[in-house]
């Protein structure tokens, strides 16, 4: 049986440190803005490199403690679950599995809880259906403002009446969960999930629902550099009229 194949690394130490150190990526936000990306990119053995660094070293190359190593696990964990939303399960299944095999045994007892934190199971069993659906509009509306009616309109008339209710589902029950990741920051997550896939109609949308959420401009700007930065170390680029094919996007990467 043939060894895995293995591939240039994405993650270099220079690149590491822009991420950790760029003045306007909002605090505890750069390691999972680059696994979210990593995820999508298909390289999960790069998410370990981000999350390992991140685990032990902060800002001042001072070792990180266990109770903020936790929190840095739940974070992750929870945007790679939130990126499924636009970016497929399997990947997402790929990269907890990838984390899951660079953290120790102890660790992990730490953050595999019997009740996880965010309390998605109670939000299944125990609460009447129609306020998770009412939590997932509401979150919706804020994301996209004045334009959330003819967005979901949009999905609703299709073609595929169920495209309605599959958006529906994903943000009653996936991302208007704020328990870990508030607002803004599950923007980012969803910047990150849509850069890599050259979708500049939704990825629009998410820059500004980013702003309407309460992220700044800067801070909205900085995510995006971060991301492109990621993916154009991981081969993508500008594609030309010429090209028939290959890795990258077909117009500029919408911005704000």
């Amino acid at each position: 049986m043939a060894a895995p194949r293995s591939f240039s690394s994405i993650i270099t130490p220079s690149l590491l440190k822009y991420m950790q150190t760029h003045p306007h990526v909002p605090d505890q936000t750069w390691y999972y803005i680059a696994a979210t990306t990593l995820t999508i990119l298909n390289r999960p053995d790069e998410i370990q490199v981000v999350f390992k660094h991140a685990l032990e070293h902060d800002l001042d190359r001072a070792p990180v403690d266990h109770a903020q190593q936790v929190l840095i696990a739940r974070r992750t964990r929870e945007a790679l679950l939130k990126a499924s939303s636009v970016g497929g399960v399997p990947k997402t299944i790929n990269a907890l599995l990838a984390l899951k095999d660079v953290a120790a045994p102890d660790f992990q007892a730490d953050v595999v809880e019997q009740e996880p934190p965010t309390g998605r199971k109670s939000d299944m069993y125990d609460i009447d259906p129609t306020r998770i659906l009412e939590r997932g509009q509401n979150f919706f509306e804020k994301i996209y403002g004045k334009v959330a009616k003819r967005v979901m309109n949009q999905m609703d008339t299709s073609g595929a009446e169920d495209l309605g209710l599959i958006a529906r589902l994903m943000y009653g029950h996936i991302l208007s969960n704020t328990s870990i990741l508030n607002g803004p920051e599950t923007s980012y997550v969803l910047i990150a999930a849509l850069i890599p896939q050259d979708v500049n109609p939704q990825l629009k949308g998410h820059l500004r629902g980013a702003q309407n959420g309460g992220a700044t401009l800067e801070e909205v700007r900085a995510v995006r550099d971060i991301v492109m930065r990621i993916c154009e170390s991981a081969g993508m680029r500008r594609l030309e009229d010429t090209d028939i094919t290959g890795w990258g996007w077909r117009e500029e990467v919408a911005t704000l």
